[in-house]
């Protein structure tokens, strides 16, 4: 019997040993070439959703991706609309960075029925925006503020916090854009 996805996780994390994922943006997504780099880069998991879609190719993404790979695929929902039973897994995200009650309750409500019933395996966890000096569109889709970027002692205490209600990991989000000149 393989591991969950979260047992994989634990043991990782108990032998030191750092997981690389990939998050996909199914409105972005290239699949001749994206895959085949992952499977080279021996990427562990692959995230895929986003604030935001727009051309309706979320399920065909995740199909695509199931034939090319065996890498677990882990749904990074931007909404309660972004599930689908042909991935292996779900973030259950609760934005703890946030105040906007829709991102910490009120969507895992409208979602949980269908999860419920779903074979997904799911990974509650903590979603912190951390300021990047950049309006994102996780921030603009939230309705949110993220934490300031210098208020470490901010985000240590709502990763505590998500820690003490039961999230089982605690993801941090900051967009980082960099130049090459």
């Amino acid at each position: 019997m393989s591991l969950s996805i979260y047992q994989s996780i634990l043991k990782s994390k108990k032998s030191n040993k750092k997981l690389f994922a990939l998050l996909i943006d199914p409105d972005k997504y290239k699949p001749k070439t994206l895959i085949k780099k992952a499977n080279e880069a021996k990427v562990d998991l692959i995230f895929v959703g986003g604030s935001l879609l727009t051309n309706g190719n979320f399920e065909a993404c995740i199909e695509d991706i199931k034939k090319s790979t065996t890498i677990p695929i882990v749904i990074f929902p931007g909404n309660s609309m972004q599930i689908s039973s042909k991935a292996d897994g779900l973030m259950l995200l609760s934005l703890i960075s946030g105040r906007n009650p829709d991102m910490l309750i009120g969507n895992h409500v409208i979602a949980a029925p269908q999860l419920k019933k779903s074979k997904l395996e799911i990974l509650s966890t903590g979603y912190m925006l951390i300021d990047s000096g950049r309006q994102t569109s996780a921030l603009y889709m939230s309705n949110t503020n993220p934490i300031p970027y210098d208020k470490s002692d901010i985000a240590v205490c709502t990763a505590m916090a998500g820690e003490m209600l039961g999230l089982k990991m605690i993801y941090m989000d900051a967009e980082v854009v960099l130049k090459i000149v």
